[in-house]
């Protein structure tokens, strides 16, 4: 999944995104509130972290402009700010949670967890199935028939989100998107490198190439 932080704390902000980088996250980074609007107008993410203590832009009026534009983007509120007055303002702006600084990581991992499933449809929690293939999206574990697969960072990321929407097409701007963030170097035939591992990995026909439009899961040969 594609993450947007906004956090303008470096210190917290650097950590942030490296915890959440190994946690299988593909993570871009902005300081202010008008740099998230901007992100979110020219990239798709699947979720974000927004700080409310932002330079010139704050993070309540950054939500409400994302709900006012009508994007489907679930919202975790991280602050400072513990009154119960401040928790309502957000949760009305238009935000799906909100944690309290300082917090605990497992937690924060959890709750961002629980909002990918929201937003996916995914009822089974911390997994994702496509016949025999099984992918524990909480322990970054994959198998297949049972056995264990030993994925890669980027090979995770791609079969989580092809098993997240099985049914959709997908262009090859949109997995991506979905694999690398801002600065990372993209080679041209990096995608279909990776989906040459997946196949080998588990099988041949488990990822279907639509000419002229992208990849999909095979529905014919889900195994």
């Amino acid at each position: 999944m594609r993450l947007l932080l906004v956090e303008d704390d470096m210190m917290l902000g650097k950590s942030l995104q490296q915890a959440l980088q190994a946690q299988h996250y593909v993570v871009d980074w902005v300081q202010t509130g008008l740099s998230a609007l901007a992100a979110l107008q020219a990239e798709h993410f699947d979720l974000a972290i927004m700080d409310l203590g932002l330079p010139g832009l704050d993070g309540i009026r950054v939500i409400e402009e994302v709900r006012a534009q009508q994007m489907p983007l679930p919202i975790l509120i991280l602050t400072a700010r513990d009154s119960v007055q401040d928790r309502v303002k957000g949760l009305d702006a238009g935000a799906d949670d909100y944690l309290l600084k300082p917090f605990d990581l497992s937690e924060l991992f959890a709750r961002l967890r629980a909002l990918g499933r929201r937003n996916s449809g995914v009822t089974a929690v911390n997994e994702l199935r496509f016949g025999a293939i099984v992918l524990d999206t909480a322990n970054h574990h994959a198998s297949y028939q049972g056995a264990a697969v030993t994925l890669s960072r980027r090979e995770f990321l791609l079969l989580e989100a092809l098993l997240n929407r099985p049914g959709q097409v997908f262009t090859r701007q949109q997995l991506e998107q979905s694999l690398y963030g801002w600065g990372e170097e993209v080679e041209s035939n990096a995608l279909e490198v990776h989906i040459h591992h997946l196949r080998k990995k588990f099988y041949n026909g488990l990822i279907q190439t639509v000419r002229g439009v992208g990849y999909r899961l095979n529905p014919e040969t889900e195994e």
